[in-house]
């Protein structure tokens, strides 16, 4: 899926000066936790969250997440905004919650990084 399609789907908002909306991400995937993101989202993801903060940023760069879409009608600071433009990575924001706007990219044919198998995580993290 194309971001340009994300946009339409999420009625997003593109924040970055430079965002490629002809880059396809193969996944998506939603998260607060940035261990969870640097545990379970693939390369090429889409990463939807409500933190707005720089560190962000840096987890989406480190899981080579290929954009971010802010949830709830959230805007970053120009901190992130200048980071993400330095390292070339989109920026979006909609006004739908994290469930809805997975919902509507899942229901669009957008898979998520697939079934956890909880024992290969440690102790801590299991249900």
């Amino acid at each position: 899926m194309d971001l340009q399609t994300v946009v339409n789907l999420l009625e997003a908002e593109v924040i970055s000066q430079r965002a490629n909306l002809a880059l396809v991400v193969k996944t998506g995937g939603a998260a607060d936790l940035m261990s969870d993101v640097l545990a379970f989202l693939t390369p090429d993801s889409v990463l939807l969250t409500g933190l707005v903060n720089p560190q962000v940023v840096r987890t989406a760069e480190m899981a080579g997440v290929s954009a971010v879409v802010f949830v709830r009608g959230k805007r970053p600071p120009e901190e992130t905004i200048q980071l993400a433009d330095e390292i070339g990575l989109p920026l979006l924001a909609t006004r739908y919650t994290m469930f809805d706007a997975c919902g509507r990219l899942f229901h669009a044919g957008l898979e998520g990084p697939g079934l956890v198998d909880v024992y290969s995580l440690p102790s801590r993290d299991r249900v």
